[in-house]
Parts: structure tokens; C-alpha cells; sequence
């Protein structure tokens, strides 16, 4: 044997084991850091108790959305699978919509039925025009002419299939007598950030 090699396993023969506890080097215990971060915690709810004209302790009330109630349809008008087209929340960009009445069970359905649902017409792909494309054999509205999104309006317009990610807005309904409303949106129309931003 090499005599560097057979003075290193001497060496290293007569040396104690070391185990370290714990993964790497932590510098901070469990304890440590739990006691830490309660001090710290502490700390900020004293502050702004004491001074609570901070920004931390400002109140901000939550922002309810007051859509508009629109008379868009009489319940005697509609056939079953005929769209009837409208406008909502206003009649800016993106605000075509359809309603009709599916003749089965749809989610958020109104009439005795549960069956008259309305939606927005554009994509939620990129903002495609789906006017003209309702299918009343698959309950379904697309394919979307840019990249073939469909949606279930049985289900909340949920995706069928294409490149959408979300489901199309349905406008949600009230039926007052013989009178359907449009009273708000589920889901958030394309091209805007706000709905009754128009």
C-alpha cells in the first residue's frame, strides 16, 4: 500500500464520528423561529392598534356591483332553440347577448322549465363572435370562427372544447309575469377588466 495512502486511513480511522443533526446548515431553530415570528406578529397588531391611522388598518368597504335591470324579453315570445339577441350590461363593445330557451333543464335556468338561459356572445378565447352559431341538438353555443371554442349552456357555459379557459358570461335572469330581465353577469366579458365598464 502507498504510504500517503496508508497514513490518510490512520488518520482518519483514529478521528471520532461527527453525525450532524438536521438538513445543511440552518442557523435558526424550529423553536427559534416560531418564537420569532410570534414576536413579530405581536409587534404589528400592537402597532396598529396604537396607531391606527395606518394603511395596514384602514377599513375598506367591499364593492358590490349594481347592474342595471333590462327588460330584454317576453316569456310568451320565445320558441324553443330560437336565440333572441340583445344588448347587456350597456351597449358598448362586447355587450351582444342571446337568450333562449334550451326546452331542457340548464344551470341558472328561470321558467317553469328551468330552461331559459342567456349569454354573452363573445368568446372568452379572444373576444370571437359566436352570434349565429347556437346548436339546439348539443344545447351548445361555437364553434368560436377563430379558435373553435364551444360552450355547454346547459352547464353554465361551461368549455367544451378549443382554446378558452373560462366559461362564457351568462347574464343572469329574472322573470317578473310574462317580463324577463337581465339583472347581472356571471363570469367576466372579454375586453374588459370591469363588466359595467363599457
Amino acid at each position: 500500500m502507498d504510504a500517503n495512502l496508508k497514513a490518510l486511513t490512520a488518520s482518519t480511522i483514529d478521528e471520532p464520528v461527527v453525525k450532524k443533526k438536521g438538513h445543511g446548515k440552518c442557523l435558526m431553530s424550529r423553536r427559534r423561529f416560531l418564537l420569532t415570528s410570534g414576536a413579530a406578529t405581536a409587534t404589528t397588531t400592537v402597532l396598529v392598534t396604537l396607531y391606527p391611522g395606518t394603511p395596514h388598518a384602514q377599513q375598506v368597504p367591499a364593492v358590490v356591483a349594481s347592474y342595471p335591470r333590462k327588460l330584454i324579453a317576453k316569456l310568451s315570445e320565445l320558441t324553443v332553440d330560437e336565440p333572441l339577441d340583445f344588448t347587456y350590461p350597456d351597449d358598448g363593445s362586447y355587450s351582444e347577448s342571446m337568450i333562449v330557451k334550451l326546452g331542457v333543464e340548464a344551470g341558472g335556468g328561470i321558467g317553469a322549465q328551468k330552461d331559459i338561459v342567456a349569454y354573452n356572445y363573445s368568446c372568452t378565447h379572444q373576444g370571437g363572435d359566436l352570434s349565429g352559431t347556437y346548436k339546439g341538438d348539443t344545447k351548445s353555443l361555437g364553434a368560436c370562427p377563430l379558435h373553435l371554442s364551444t360552450y355547454d349552456l346547459t352547464r353554465h357555459g361551461i368549455l367544451i372544447s378549443g382554446q378558452a379557459y373560462q366559461s362564457l358570461p351568462q347574464v343572469l335572469l329574472e322573470l317578473d309575469g310574462d317580463d324577463i330581465y337581465a339583472v347581472g353577469v356571471f363570469g367576466l366579458i372579454y375586453g374588459r377588466y370591469d363588466n359595467l365598464q363599457g
